[in-house]
Parts: C-alpha cells; structure tokens; sequence
C-alpha cells in the first residue's frame, strides 16, 4: 500500500502541471475560439431543434382545443347546424310532453305490454325501482376429523 501511495505521488510530481488557460498563440487562440464558437453554434442549433419540437408536440396535443375555438369563431356549416337545431327542438318538445315525443297510444300499448312481459317473467314488483338483495349468512357446521 505504501509503495502505491509513493508511486502516485512521484508520477503525479514528474507530470507537468497545466493550467485551465494554456499559453496561447495567435493561431492557438484563434482556432481555439473558433471550435468554441462552432460547439456554441451547436449548441444553439440543438436548443432550437428542442424548442421546435416542443412546440410542434404542444400544438398537435391542442388541437382538439383549437378546433373548437376555430369553430366557435366562425358559422357553422349548415349540416351541423341542422343537426344542432333538431336536437334543439326535440328536446324543447320533450319537456312539454313529459316524456317521447310523437309516441302516440300504440307506442304507449307496446310499452305497457313489455312491463307486463317483464313482470309475470321476473315475479313482478316495480320495474323503475332497483332491487333489494338480501343474502342470507351460509350455515357452517364443523366436519369431524
């Protein structure tokens, strides 16, 4: 171990010691700033590359969210608005008649013969309102070994 210790310690004392700024000359200097200014150009182009995508990602996320907006912001085409209109005056006619529209008394006939179908196949009781289960505790008896 000692011997490693002082091995190390020789070969580091013969290395030269360099500093973070090295002499430079002219031409030393200059193709110096000029890889740094490539690695920075680089770097700039990378970030850019990044922000783009970024960018492009976020836009195809939101555009459900444009649509919408681009759609609010002019008319409707006139099948949609059709569309809208019918469902419009469908439910404003359902809230005067209370229930389906336009049924008349042979939709009403067929309604109440499938209650009565449901009833008599499932021991009757109300169909509008959801059962009760009851479910009784099992009887556990002990089994001699």
């Amino acid at each position: 171990m000692r011997k490693v210790g002082t091995i190390r310690t020789t070969a580091n004392a013969s290395l030269p010691h360099h500093s973070h700024n090295p002499p430079r000359s002219s031409t030393f200097g200059s193709c110096i700033l000029s890889v740094k200014s490539k690695m920075a150009l680089n770097k700039l182009f990378l970030l850019s590359s990044a922000l783009r995508s970024a960018v492009s990602l976020t836009l195809r996320r939101n555009i459900g969210i444009s649509a919408v907006l681009f759609n609010r912001a002019k008319e409707l085409d006139p099948i949609q608005k059709l569309f809208l209109d019918k469902i419009k005056d469908y439910n404003a006619k359902s809230k005067i008649s209370g229930g389906i529209v336009e049924g008349g008394a042979s939709y009403q006939k067929n309604v109440s013969e499938e209650v009565t179908k449901l009833q008599r196949l499932y021991g009757g009781g109300d169909l509008a309102k959801f059962p009760d289960f009851k479910f009784p505790e099992p009887k556990l008896e002990e089994v001699a070994k």
